[in-house]
């Protein structure tokens, strides 16, 4: 027979509870943060193009020749590809800043370890304490991946929740109101499930339909629940594909025509709280410098990180430009990385959560923050 805390979880698979909901209405004025993990390491230099560097086209003609004229106008002689239409928007109204050339603290090629290292936040992977786990934890605050499982970023000793549209059938009030009586004696599943349907009631039909599956819609879902009164501090979401050996025109402008619209939609659903929002976008490291002979790219060191949010103080490109010729590659073959991605998002703590030095230690050890005002 199953059990009541079996069936629970069966008939709430889309559902999140927090461990603190009386945050409530104090809860809208603490800053939000979002992090977006692209995992298969997107190529930087097809996002944030140097168009400048003059041994740009040397590199990459036959990847950029249906690019480069389309492509938005940045500062310091970049231009963002022309698919990335809402971060162009958010650019204009400075809410969105690039950073270039910068690593992920990985030293591997390999997409598994990098991966790991980046969500852990150490320099070597640590698979059950993530950076934003460590983050949240310092913060005190309520933390949420939209994941089938609690990804390695948001592991830890703090509790963390996660959500998922499920594939369950939508189930009656009827059955609700049973399952209210029958929990009536157990106040931690009368809580669970109370905080369960206010989650659905949140998202509406979003919480069980299938196409919700795709980003954007996720994004959305990410936002509305973080929006709400008991939402929570910080969020993690994911978007896979990025790893573009073959056909990188083609993939890479589906690729970020996904992304955008997923930013776009996160906006929407954060509402007024999009202008208390950080949101950080990052992969595990960049590609190479030189495209391949199937039109692609392959696993490189230096990639791009992108900022964004009412909270950034954005319409900025940031980061050392080591330049494109081929004694300034890494190994001679990749962009050359001139900061580590830890340091920006060490910075952006200290400025948006207000965390101070012996925390961010904790968080990214002997990492010391860059000394930029990243948020408004």
């Amino acid at each position: 027979m199953m059990k009541r805390r079996q069936f629970l979880a069966a008939v709430g698979g889309s559902m999140v509870c927090w461990h603190s909901p009386n945050l409530l209405a104090m809860q809208i004025k603490r800053p939000k943060l979002v992090w977006v993990m692209l995992r298969g390491a997107m190529d930087s230099l097809h996002a944030v193009l140097p168009v400048a560097d003059s041994s740009l086209m040397d590199h990459r003609r036959g990847l950029l020749k249906t690019v480069k004229g389309q492509a938005t106008p940045l500062e310091r002689g970049f231009a963002l590809h022309p698919s990335l239409k809402t971060f162009a928007e958010l650019y204009r109204q400075k809410q969105l800043l690039a950073v270039v050339a910068t690593s992920s603290g990985a030293n591997t090629r390999s997409h598994f370890r990098a991966q790991d290292i980046v969500e852990s936040g150490y320099n070597q992977a640590d698979a059950e304490s993530g950076w934003l786990n460590r983050a949240v934890e310092a913060y005190q605050g309520e933390s949420l991946a939209i994941a089938h499982s609690l990804p390695i970023s948001l592991r830890g000793k703090h509790a963390s929740q996660t959500w998922y549209p499920d594939h369950f059938m939508e189930s009656s009030e009827d059955l609700y109101n049973r399952l209210k009586y029958l929990y009536d004696g157990d106040e931690q599943l009368l809580n669970s499930l109370i905080n369960g349907l206010e989650t659905q009631a949140q998202l509406g039909d979003m919480a069980t339909d299938k196409q919700q599956q795709k980003f954007s819609n996720l994004a959305l879902s990410c936002g509305k629940l973080m929006q709400a009164n008991n939402g929570p501090d910080c969020s993690m979401l994911e978007l896979d594909g990025w790893d573009t050996h073959q056909r990188q025109v083609y993939r890479l402008d589906k690729q970020f025509t996904e992304l955008d619209k997923g930013l776009a939609a996160l906006r929407q659903g954060l509402g007024k709280q999009w202008n208390n929002t950080a949101v950080i976008i990052a992969t595990e490291f960049g590609r190479t410098v030189t495209e391949n002979g199937t039109g692609g790219t392959d696993h490189g060191t230096a990639s791009a990180l992108f900022l964004a949010g009412g909270a950034v103080r954005g319409g900025r490109v940031y980061g050392q430009w080591p330049g494109l010729k081929k004694a300034q590659l890494f190994e001679g073959r990749d962009l050359m990385p001139t900061s580590d991605n830890r340091q920006w998002i060490a910075a952006l703590l200290k400025q948006h959560w207000q965390l101070n030095d012996v925390q961010l230690n904790t968080i990214f050890p002997q990492i010391s923050p860059m000394q930029i005002n990243l948020i408004r």
